[in-house]
């Protein structure tokens, strides 16, 4: 089995889920009975998150770093315990 790249992992998890995060807050934005509680949910998480434009890039930013430091660990964890 072949190892996993660390920093495309990082890198693929913050992107995908930064990109998520901004579209639940323009969402949020443009309908506010669609995703309000989601944005609520997260923006206890990740400070400054809301169903705003300044909002939605700073959970983005927010969320770059928690998924991207998730990624890196899953791919290190997968790497370190992959048979050899």
């Amino acid at each position: 089995m072949a190892k996993i790249d660390v920093k495309a992992s990082a890198l693929a998890f913050g992107v995908l889920w930064a990109i998520y995060l901004i579209v639940i807050a323009v969402a949020a934005a443009i309908a506010p009975n669609y995703c309000d509680d989601m944005v609520v949910a997260l923006g206890s998480k990740y400070i400054g998150y809301a169903a705003t434009v300044p909002g939605a890039l700073i959970g983005a930013a927010w969320g770059f770093v928690d998924a991207g430091v998730f990624g890196l660990l899953l791919a290190l964890l997968y790497n370190k315990f992959l048979k050899k």
